[in-house]
């Protein structure tokens, strides 16, 4: 669920209009020095993992919408109240 493949990365990073080092810039010194491939072959994608809803144009409005916000108060209190609608999504149904 918190994985993400180089080429939806690079994807994004267009959409985005910025760099892939834009992802990358408040990562830790001590994670950036780990490898990243501890290995080849067979890894699959966790389950419930559902990457189209990256490309759905729904996703790229909302975030484009998003990052136009200039005040970073308003981002925050628009995140915020984002996941506790999504927390209770489920709660009524």
């Amino acid at each position: 669920k918190n994985r993400i493949s180089a080429s939806r990365l690079y994807d994004l990073s267009r959409v985005l209009d910025v760099s892939i080092e834009h992802f990358f810039e408040d990562v830790p010194p001590e994670v950036a020095t780990i490898s990243l491939v501890k290995g080849r072959g067979g890894a699959k994608e966790p389950v419930g993992y559902e990457p189209s809803f990256l490309t759905k144009r729904e996703t790229l409005e909302l975030v484009r919408a998003y990052y136009k916000i200039e005040d970073a108060n308003v981002r925050k209190r628009l995140r915020e109240m984002a996941k506790a609608l999504g927390a209770g999504a489920g709660k009524d149904s």
